[in-house]
């Protein structure tokens, strides 16, 4: 069975006494949203792992924007949300990691947007995967650096990119592989990336193997010449709409890897209407075919995952 997506809302009178981010093995009302103490999109009645406490306001989105200079990235809303793992000390990195409800020898390194590992909505969907099975890691790939801030001016952001290179992280990842290995007893790894993160983790699909699978979700690297000899598995999943990857740069991606990646699967999916930012940072209040297309991309991300881990 695949957990996503929801909240664990007790009903009844104790319902403002409850606290937010504790675990509750108490049977609940499925949710896949709350706004402002608002209750929204209701699926119905039943069990999962994936559920918390909450308070009465819920769980609050901010919206991520700024008007004087827009950035592609800012689409989307960040969550109030405390997550249910801790943070770590992995060498020289601060991570957060989540264990799951059982003992596994599966593990998924997540990788952060550009907005950085403290991320709720990332943690949100680090959760999301520890309640499947997996030992989830965001570890800070930025180590220590400041993400970027939505306040920023998005003219400086290639500057501001200069010392945060998606495809210069190889002593972090070697640092993170070692953790899994040595202290999560993780045999099988694979690694989920959003953004920025996707471009990581694409990269990661070409240099370790031993990733086992990948999901790069709108992220891809535009200037390797070897970008296209995939050595893992990997899915990649875009918004139509989406301004950061637009579908021209989607189509070559496709056509190349059709013509230069053998013996290695893969698989490009493209969501209508959808934007980036869509699979972790959008509401699925404001229009009725986004929430949808918001639980199928993290079903498919469930789904790779299990086909090759």
């Amino acid at each position: 069975m695949i957990h996503f997506g929801g909240f664990g809302f007790r009903t009844g009178n104790d319902a403002h006494a409850v606290e937010e981010g504790v675990p509750s093995s108490q049977p609940f009302t499925y949710f896949s949203l709350f706004h402002r103490g608002r209750i929204l999109n209701s699926n119905g009645k039943g069990r999962n792992i994936l559920f918390f406490r909450v308070s009465a306001r819920g769980y609050r989105l901010v919206e991520m924007a700024n008007e004087a200079k827009p950035c592609p990235c800012d689409m989307g809303y960040m969550m109030e949300y405390g997550g249910v793992g801790q943070e770590v000390q992995i060498e020289h990195i601060k991570a957060y990691l989540v264990k799951p409800p059982s003992d596994s020898d599966k593990a998924v390194i997540i990788i952060q947007d550009i907005y950085g590992w403290q991320l709720p909505n990332t943690r949100y969907m680090a959760d999301m995967l520890a309640s499947n099975g997996y030992t989830a890691v965001c570890p800070d790939f930025y180590v220590g650096k400041e993400p970027w801030s939505p306040s920023q001016d998005w003219s400086t952001f290639q500057q501001w990119l200069e010392d945060k290179k998606p495809t210069n992280i190889n002593k972090e990842v070697d640092a993170v592989l070692r953790f899994l290995k040595s202290q999560c007893g993780a045999l099988r790894i694979g690694a989920v990336g959003f953004c920025w993160g996707g471009v990581a983790t694409h990269y990661l699909a070409l240099q370790y193997p031993e990733v086992r699978a990948g999901v790069s979700v709108y992220g891809i690297i535009r200037e390797r010449e070897d970008r296209y000899e995939l050595k893992s598995p990997t899915l990649f999943i875009f918004g139509e709409k989406d301004d950061v990857i637009p579908l021209d740069q989607v189509s070559v991606l496709e056509k190349n890897l059709q013509e230069k990646c053998t013996g290695v699967d893969y698989h490009v999916k493209v969501f209508p209407g959808q934007t980036h930012g869509f699979v972790h940072r959008k509401r699925e209040d404001i229009n009725t075919t986004d929430q949808p297309c918001i639980q199928e991309a993290r079903t498919d991300i469930l789904n790779w995952l299990q086909k090759y881990m």
